[in-house]
């Protein structure tokens, strides 16, 4: 879990900054750096897409995941968690608490480094790929927190404890990691929620992408599945 603790204090120190420079920053600083992030994250999500050879394979489980989370409500209950934690901290006048916490959580939780640390933190004691990763999410955090408030603070909790379980469950996760093909679909589907992420920052559509969460757990048994009915060459 040492990779994940690090990782929840970078996302709250680099958040805590944010929100002591944010009080600083006119309001146009404030959307030419939130849109600067949005841009960052459509690039990244692109170059995750792209690792996908099957699109069939991360088209099924976008669906299917964002009606599963369309189901257990979490676009909601995170909302709701976040309008909580607003009233909890005396933030009742932000109008961005909530976004802030939605946008910051599907951005650090997902793509492929998170799975890939969390393993390799559990099952090597290594915390390389997290300690990356905790770099990029501690300055993502203050970029997040200047723009979108104390919402991207809360997200420090989330994180410790979605990776925490990832973490835990390692063992009968790591056939993915050794799994080129499996992680590939994997990222291309992170790739396509990320994007949704991005176009969010850039204030172009917000499509909940909370909801869309399972579909990280839904692409690696579709690629199972397809390779498990996957024709083979008849010999001539």
């Amino acid at each position: 879990m040492r990779g994940t603790l690090l990782n929840t204090a970078t996302v709250a120190v680099g958040a805590l900054i944010g929100l002591a420079v944010g009080k600083a920053l006119p309001e146009e600083a404030k959307t030419v750096a939130l849109h600067g992030l949005g841009l960052v994250t459509v690039g990244l999500s692109i170059n995750l897409f792209l690792k996908a050879k099957n699109p069939l394979i991360v088209a099924l489980s976008i669906a299917l995941g964002g009606m599963i989370g369309l189901a257990l409500g979490l676009h909601h209950g995170i909302e709701a968690l976040g309008n909580w934690s607003k009233h909890q901290l005396g933030q009742g006048d932000s109008s961005t608490f909530t976004a802030g916490l939605l946008t910051s959580f599907v951005l650090f939780c997902v793509g492929p480094m998170t799975l890939l640390g969390c393993l390799q933190d559990a099952l090597e004691k290594k915390i390389d790929l997290l300690a990356i990763k905790s770099t990029m999410d501690g300055i993502a955090a203050m970029f997040l927190a200047a723009t979108s408030g104390a919402g991207v603070l809360v997200t420090a909790v989330l994180v410790f404890a979605f990776q925490g379980a990832l973490t835990l469950a390692a063992k009968p996760l790591s056939s993915i990691a050794k799994d080129e093909e499996i992680l590939g679909e994997t990222s291309g589907t992170g790739g396509a929620m990320l994007l949704a992420t991005g176009l969010g920052l850039l204030e172009l559509a917000d499509l909940h992408t909370a909801n869309y969460l399972p579909a990280i757990f839904i692409a690696p048994f579709l690629t199972s599945l397809f390779r498990r009915f996957e024709k083979k060459p008849v010999a001539a």
